[in-house]
């Protein structure tokens, strides 16, 4: 599990619960479920005019990304590389033939068949770099879902907010109710408020890192692809493949060798 999730979360509802409760607030008076079924139910039915359903669904699939453990793939993918270059330079391209479907990437495993089968360096880099397009694109998508959300939400919660008052309104010979009404028609609001900038945004913000670290990953893959096609000595690849970042620890998702496709799947 990604702990820095895992403890925005935390953080972020024991600050705001317990600022409630220093200023004498009760966590029960938050507890609406009203107002959490007119914001969420309000904000998918927004989210889901803007965007299509399947692209929906990925992103509610590849939700699960947010709370992946972050690792770096990059590093064993290197020496992996390495590995398939000494022997396509000791024994030939055609010596990796059975070994490009067993490549622990399906990028890879695609890369290392195109250069096995002949295909031309321009050709792979044609073919490979409009799939890394498609990657990037996708993960866009699946990101603008949640931003959707995130835009949404606040005024849904407004709206939740206005409901509650007409019903106040409504019933203002019962005085005594108004004020606690008036209370409980907030709630919306910061539901709304609430899941925007605790959810919807920061799990946005998540995947598009995990997207960026997916196209690096490939991105690095084509470049040892096409060293490999060429001949270049193995150790000169690693040293390419580590000045592209394959040493580096960014905050990359397990499967960040494809994981939005994986969780959108």
């Amino acid at each position: 599990m990604d702990k820095a999730t895992l403890a925005g979360l935390g953080v972020a509802t024991i600050g705001i619960l317990g600022g409630d409760l220093i200023e004498g607030g009760k966590i029960s008076a938050l507890i609406q479920p009203t107002a959490f079924m007119i914001v969420l139910g309000g904000t998918i039915g927004a989210t889901l005019v803007q965007v299509s359903m399947p692209t929906f669904i990925k992103a509610v699939k590849a939700g699960k990304l947010a709370f992946a453990e972050p690792a770096d793939p990059r590093k064993k993918l290197i020496d992996e590389i390495v590995n398939y270059a000494g022997i396509a330079r000791k024994d030939g391209i055609l010596a990796l033939e059975p070994l490009a479907a067993k490549a622990s990437h399906p990028f890879l495993a695609r890369a290392l068949t195109m250069a096995v089968d002949g295909a031309d360096s321009s050709a792979m880099r044609d073919t490979l770099e409009g799939s890394i397009h498609h990657t990037q694109e996708e993960g866009d998508d699946i990101a603008k879902v949640y931003e959707a959300g995130g835009g949404y939400s606040p005024t849904i919660g407004i709206i939740g907010a206005v409901l509650g008052l007409i019903q106040v309104m409504s019933n203002l010979s019962d005085i005594a109710k108004v004020g606690e009404g008036i209370a409980v028609a907030f709630v919306a609001t910061i539901y709304g408020v609430a899941f925007a900038n605790i959810i919807f945004l920061p799990f946005a913000a998540k995947l598009k890192l995990r997207t960026r670290a997916t196209v690096q990953t490939e991105e690095m893959l084509l470049e040892g692809a096409l060293a490999i096609q060429q001949g270049m000595n193995p150790k000169v690849i690693r040293d390419r493949l580590m000045g592209m970042g394959g040493g580096a620890h960014d905050d990359h998702g397990k499967a960040g060798a494809g994981a939005v496709d994986k969780a959108a799947a």
